[in-house]
């Protein structure tokens, strides 16, 4: 991964990593001030709590990429020590995934007129799910390689006792 590729991901990280916080920082408030403008339509003091833990999934994930990117750069990338990271992003995924299908379930009372939206607050949750099947299928693909690293390291060695 090039330089530019590198500085370009660890700038988006940074923004989006500073924006969660805000926004975290802003529902946090919220709720310890008690200004919670609710009128009973809609359970606002629930949402806000799993939107606060939700956000914190997410931080953990642009943590850990962010980790990932360094490996990368350093070339350590096809190590055991990168399953720790990949594991984490996996957790929060289906961590962000169960907040989902809460927000769902806490708001499929209100949606009694219309269960389509409950339906497809239900699917994004499935697709949630899907990024992190992705993301287990890619660290089987990390594994394979770092088997595969261990194996020419050793292949080299014998290669190398021979000559």
């Amino acid at each position: 991964m090039g330089k530019l590729t590198v500085r370009a991901l660890r700038a988006v990280l940074v923004v989006v990593l500073t924006g969660t916080v805000f926004v975290q920082a802003l529902m946090v408030w919220t709720l310890a001030s008690g200004n919670d403008p609710e009128d009973g339509s809609l359970p606002l003091t629930p949402l806000r709590v799993i939107t606060v833990l939700g956000i914190g999934a997410a931080q953990v994930t642009l943590v850990c990429v962010w980790r990932l990117v360094t490996m990368v750069r350093r070339g350590t990338v096809f190590s055991h020590a990168a399953f720790r990271y990949v594991d984490v992003i996996i957790g929060a995924i289906v961590a962000a995934s169960l907040m989902w299908f809460t927000v769902t379930a806490v708001n499929a009372p209100g949606q009694r007129d219309d269960p389509g939206v409950t339906l497809i607050m239900g699917g994004i949750g499935l697709a949630i799910l899907g990024v992190a099947l992705i993301v287990l299928v890619l660290r089987t693909l990390l594994a394979q390689a770092v088997a595969r690293d261990v194996e020419a390291a050793q292949l080299q060695a014998e290669l190398d006792e021979v000559i």
